[in-house]
């Protein structure tokens, strides 16, 4: 299960609930900020990973 068994049917469900609750003048503001916590979240996990990478690397690299 996840987020692919929500269906366009529940997004839609969802979007119309968001809607009610508030209002069409905040849904830009809200997007926006969801965007950039999104984006902020993907730049901090492959920083993490990056890092992890880099760590694994120097660990197997045989001395001399």
């Amino acid at each position: 299960m996840g987020l692919s068994a929500i269906g366009i049917p529940g997004l839609i469900l969802i979007l119309i609930i968001v809607l009610l609750i508030f209002g069409p003048k905040k849904l830009p503001e809200i997007g926006k900020a969801t965007g950039q916590t999104l984006k902020e979240f993907k730049d901090s996990t492959r920083e993490l990973t990056d890092e992890h990478e880099k760590d694994e690397d120097k660990s197997h690299t045989p001395k001399k």
